[in-house]
């Protein structure tokens, strides 16, 4: 069946893509018609050309402090908001413990999970491993373990990181959300009509899901145009 389709461009790296998400999912269970909706993920980078450098023992407030030339304050101040943010949605970041990494090869990963429908599940468990678990995603073998306890299969992973296919569509996603003008994450698409920017409130998605939903209900109803001289032919083998 016809589902409204909602999707998102996100990023591991980004602390309130996962958040974001989890006020969607909050909204979705006070969606009268939540089953008739899905979710797909798609790929963003906010730090494409990232490499890991010298400096890692600096640690996380000073190499923030560094790259977006704030004060120690005012990284511990955002930092702080970060946390609290997520903890109003039952998430436990630990921003003290963050390992920087290029996320490309991880959107592979999740690329080939959305062929599997994992893709959801899947960026949860990446995002936990990030901001609550500290965990270095940019090791090959710290995604591949991830990987398959989400549900992917060691050969399936291999394919991800091997086959250009999913790099592909990865480029692809990022191509289309500069197509539709989208510069920072989350970005929720809902009905490829109506968009909603950031970590918004469960209250925002909820609007968002009715407004889009009744829009989309409307134009899936069959429009029968009946006229008494037209011709047709019925089940009862008449043809007039």
């Amino acid at each position: 069946m016809e589902k409204l389709i909602v999707e998102v461009w996100s990023d591991i790296s980004c602390p309130f893509c996962y958040i974001g998400k989890r006020n969607y999912e909050k909204a979705l269970e006070d969606f009268t018609n939540a089953s008739d909706v899905v979710l797909e993920m798609r790929s963003f980078q906010l730090d494409p050309h990232f490499i890991q450098q010298e400096g890692a023992e600096l640690g996380v407030k000073k190499k923030l402090a560094n790259k977006y030339r704030k004060s120690i304050a005012e990284v511990e101040m955002m930092l702080s908001h970060i946390t609290e943010s997520a903890k109003n949605v039952g998430l436990h970041f630990k921003m003290d413990e963050i390992v920087e990494f290029n996320s490309f090869n991880a959107h592979r990963v999740l690329q080939k999970a959305i062929t599997k429908g994992l893709d959801t599940k899947l960026s949860d468990a990446f995002h936990a491993a990030h901001f609550e678990n500290g965990e270095d995603l940019g090791n090959e073998m710290v995604l591949k373990a991830i990987a398959l306890k989400a549900g992917l299969t060691e050969e399936e992973f291999n394919q991800a990181l091997t086959e250009e296919d999913y790099a592909y569509k990865v480029k692809q996603d990022i191509q289309e959300a500069a197509n539709l003008g989208i510069t920072g994450v989350p970005f929720f698409v809902f009905n490829r009509k109506y968009g909603v920017s950031g970590a918004q409130p469960q209250q925002v998605f909820l609007d968002t899901l009715k407004t889009s939903f009744n829009d989309w209900k409307a134009n899936q109803e069959l429009i029968i145009h009946n006229n008494s001289s037209s011709s047709s032919c019925d089940l009862d083998g008449n043809c007039e």
